[in-house]
């Protein structure tokens, strides 16, 4: 009496479609067994997909066999599609079967293989699952292209957002409370370029956002956060951005200056380091002897560590970080003035900033320009490709490349027609940081202090063991040194236009080594202040 092994499986779709469930082929196999008067060894029941033979019954199963050849004759199932639904992987299966002296065999579609002719049998019972599944595939495939071209995110909600159903069972996706509002975040300081993007992962982690370092980076190349979905090249559809149907968590433009970043397009203001809370200056100041970034190390003494800033060349510059540290917090006690001075200061300064805002409208006409010059070469691009001077790829490849472009001009444009930003509600929160900027500096952490550094500083800073030195401070707090100047000057009431001072004017005790004029829009450099 031959001696076989009941293989049953079902997956969840096939038993709500078609009924086949483990207890009805179990039946069938066992009544087979009955009447050719086999003994069933061992039943395994299975609950995967047939498109590979990755299965843990299966695996386990095959396991047993190879350990204790000689004791099954048979595996049993209905039909060859409960074996497989991949005609190469079932082929090369049956083969390892046989080698193990086991006959696969499905008891509704029985093939007695050893006659040649009935291989186109098992070639035609294993393809039709296999074509069955690819068109399934196909079919899933284009659904969900199509949902993507409306703008819909299909599958698991990125980080941020949640997956949400609507009261007529419509999938969606909405942002994520305390997630959402930490990827905003991330978002604006990686466009700020100051710390690494490891850092500010690090510090979303903190914060509670929960992502590893790789799903980290993938959403931070997403563009469904500016509210895009990204739908790939297929055939001869080429790639493209469309509108989404979600809530966007931040502006085309941010995100755009976000990938320039990314990219090394966009300037690199200092070496980004790791924050040490002895050394708040790493990444601020360049040595005065070669203009190298200055480093810091610790040395030992006979009884403790002493801390020192020193240049990263072969230069013999070396300070102590302790001196240097509070020669920093005097230097930022510099710019502290007081609530009444700092109310007078915003009157002039609101009226110099609306003057410097008509600046914008050059600006628009650039952009303008280049987005007119990109749709231009597209226009050429399609004359050329009609005409037949060009293949059809080229065009494909020189449409994508200018598409892209438009893209982010547009996005640069709008931003910037419809910035109508104000800098008046931000004077409040920056008067009130300004007049206690150096206990801010003094008690805030070792990342408050770079904050604050990097805001009144923008450039690098140079130490010559007495004072610091740079050629620019922070936009704002320039005009209002020169205002403080003028009006310390003016005597008796006489009259003086500020909107004609000069930009130039740095503060006393700066010594700059070139007066160098700045377009930095004086929105951003308050907007800094107002965060501190």
């Amino acid at each position: 009496m031959k001696i076989a092994d009941l293989y049953i499986r079902v997956s969840t779709d096939e038993q709500a479609d078609k009924g086949y469930s483990q207890r009805d082929q179990e039946e069938r196999l066992r009544k087979y067994c009955e009447i050719n008067h086999i003994q069933v060894r061992k039943v395994i029941y299975e609950d995967h997909s047939a498109k590979t033979f990755k299965r843990p019954s299966w695996t386990k199963l095959l396991g047993i066999l190879r350990k204790s050849r000689g004791q099954s004759d048979l595996i049993l199932f209905t039909k060859w599609d409960r074996f497989s639904r991949n005609a190469g992987d079932a082929y090369q299966m049956i083969g390892t079967l046989r080698r193990l002296g086991v006959e696969p065999q499905a008891v509704e579609q029985p093939l007695d293989l050893s006659i040649p002719e009935n291989k186109m049998m098992l070639a035609f019972y294993l393809a039709a699952p296999e074509v069955e599944n690819d068109r399934r595939a196909l079919n899933t495939f284009h659904g969900m292209r199509r949902a993507k071209k409306e703008g819909r995110w299909m599958g698991l909600a990125p980080i941020g957002y949640k997956n949400k159903i609507d009261e007529s069972g419509r999938k969606y996706i909405a942002p994520r409370e305390v997630q959402s509002d930490i990827m905003k975040w991330v978002f604006k300081e990686l466009a700020k370029n100051i710390f690494s993007t490891e850092q500010i992962w690090k510090t979303a982690r903190e914060k509670g956002l929960k992502c590893s370092k790789n799903n980290f980076w993938t959403a931070i190349r997403n563009p469904m956060y500016c509210g895009k979905i990204f739908i790939p090249k297929y055939k001869d559809e080429e790639s493209q951005l469309v509108m989404g149907q979600h809530q966007p968590l931040i502006s085309e433009a941010l995100f755009y200056d976000v990938q320039d970043v990314l990219d090394g397009r966009k300037k690199i203001m200092r070496t980004k380091i790791k924050v040490d809370d002895r050394y708040p200056l790493r990444g601020f100041v360049i040595c005065p002897d070669c203009g190298r970034m200055l480093t810091s190390s610790k040395s030992k003494g006979r009884s403790k560590y002493y801390y020192y800033y020193h240049c990263s060349g072969g230069c013999k510059f070396r300070q102590k970080a302790e001196y240097m540290n509070d020669k920093m917090f005097s230097e930022i006690g510099k710019y502290v003035y007081s609530i009444p001075k700092l109310n007078l200061f915003k009157e002039v300064i609101t009226s110099v900033y609306k003057a410097k805002t008509r600046d914008r409208i050059g600006n628009i006409q650039q952009l303008k320009i280049r987005l007119q010059d990109e749709n231009n070469k597209l226009s050429k691009a399609r004359e050329l490709l009609l005409c037949g001077d060009i293949e059809a790829d080229d065009y494909r490849m020189m449409k994508a490349d200018a598409d892209k472009e438009i893209n982010r001009l547009e996005a640069k444009l709008t931003s910037t027609i419809t910035d109508t930003q104000n800098v008046e509600p931000l004077w409040d929160k920056a008067i009130s940081n300004l007049s206690q900027l150096g206990y801010l500096y003094e008690t805030g952490t070792t990342t408050q202090k770079r904050k604050i550094i990097g805001s009144v500083f923008p450039e690098n800073l140079t130490f010559d063991g007495f004072e610091y030195r740079t050629t620019r401070v922070n936009e704002a707090i320039k005009y209002i040194s020169l205002i403080n100047k003028e009006l310390s000057g003016n005597k008796k009431g006489t009259n003086s236009s500020f909107l004609n001072l000069s930009h130039q004017v740095t503060s006393e005790g700066f010594k700059p080594f070139h007066d160098l004029p700045s377009n930095n829009c004086l929105f951003s450099c308050f907007n800094f202040i107002g965060n501190l």
